[in-house]
């Protein structure tokens, strides 16, 4: 060993400089966003953060002479499959020994859990920032989503962790026309009863709350699953309110009935891509104003289609027209290019769709796993 130390986070100081180090490791990559750094410490506490009602973690640090060199996370969610654990924030210099260390003290904090296999990244839950950038390095992350140093994959594969699945993040240029052989498609095959209309600002909690029982119900079978708590789904609620107009939230209804739902948020990366993490003193104020003026790109982060609409024609037709009523609401809102994201790479049904309509895979983000004996 080479002076190398794995050190618990355990301090507010500790915690600030945990938060703080990909500031330096990615400072000559065009592409890195730093994200604020208030909000960092909130998803991170307890306090604040009502992931860790059913979830704990602990994070760690890599020293050596006394230089911060790299760091991870180590977490259980009782929510999650079982027996599996959890790691993220995974960031570090170019170093094997440095990688191989961090996730030695996740590993052992992991079976000290009884967890028998770890997964990840996951930052700190499948439902916020998840997977490792492997392609797509070259444009700047959107909100929510992760960005990494390129040899990290490598890193990771060196310390025995193999893919377990990989997501696809897909660009829109909402700017081109709808193909004609999907509005074709719509126009003859669409229910009369098939309707779709923007979140009631009136019953805003009731509203979000009809989102997270599709989100659940739509999600339950895929890979990885871990169901929204009330808690959470208000917490987020609560935060997202700023960013979110009435046409903002797109709910599909058939008979009356809440079928799907998508959520576009303008892409708040790009209003903080030169703050540096910092909020105060008067960055609030230019966010402020960038938001208000808008922005020309944004993600749809949270979509669904109920069980029972899924497959076949009819859930392309509900996933079709959720996506053209955001795209409207983005080009009226001066939105240039839409991410969609993340997208498991098996869901061919929705990938379908999206593809039909235009978009392109522009990055790729990997789950990976490993056995713990």
């Amino acid at each position: 060993m080479s002076g190398l130390s794995i050190v618990p986070v355990r301090t507010s100081a500790e915690l600030d400089r945990f938060i703080r180090l990909p500031e330096r490791l990615y400072a000559a990559d065009p592409s890195y966003i730093a994200p604020i750094r208030h909000e960092c410490r909130k998803a991170l506490s307890p306090r604040t953060n009502p992931y860790f009602e059913h979830a704990e973690a602990q994070l760690f640090l890599a020293q050596r002479a006394g230089r911060d060199v790299g760091r991870i996370s180590a977490q259980i969610d009782r929510l999650a499959p079982q027996p599996d654990g959890h790691f993220g924030f995974i960031a570090a210099e170019d170093d094997a020994e440095v990688f191989g260390a961090l996730f030695a003290a996740a590993e052992d904090w992991l079976r000290a859990h009884r967890r028998r296999r770890a997964i990840g990244p996951f930052n700190l839950s499948i439902n916020e920032e998840c997977g490792l950038l492997v392609a797509g390095f070259d444009t700047p992350p959107m909100m929510l989503m992760a960005h990494d140093a390129p040899y990290a994959a490598q890193r990771l594969e060196a310390c025995g962790y193999v893919k377990a699945k990989d997501t696809i993040a897909y660009l829109y240029d909402i700017a081109r026309d709808i193909p004609r052989a999907a509005r074709r498609l719509v126009d003859t095959r669409r229910p009369r009863t098939l309707k779709v209309r923007d979140l009631d600002p009136s019953r805003y909690l009731e509203e979000f709350d009809l989102v997270t029982a599709m989100f659940n119900e739509a999600w339950a079978a895929n890979w990885g699953f871990v169901p929204f708590t009330t808690a959470e789904i208000r917490h987020m609620a609560k935060s997202l309110k700023p960013l979110i107009a009435p046409s903002s939230v797109a709910i599909a209804e058939i008979d009356g009935k809440a079928a799907g739902f998508g959520v576009l948020l303008p892409n708040l990366n790009e209003a903080i891509a030169d703050f540096g993490g910092r909020l105060l003193p008067f960055n609030w104020l230019t966010l402020y104003l960038r938001l208000r003026r808008g922005t020309r790109t944004a993600r749809v982060p949270l979509m669904g289609i109920r069980p029972e609409y899924q497959g076949g024609v009819l859930g392309g037709l509900i996933a079709f027209v959720i996506i053209d009523r955001l795209r409207s609401a983005a080009r009226a809102r001066g939105i240039q290019k839409v991410e969609l994201s993340w997208i498991l790479e098996d869901n061919w049904p929705m990938r379908r769709v999206i593809e039909s309509l235009g978009a392109v895979p522009y990055k790729t983000y990997r789950l990976y796993e490993k056995a713990l004996a």
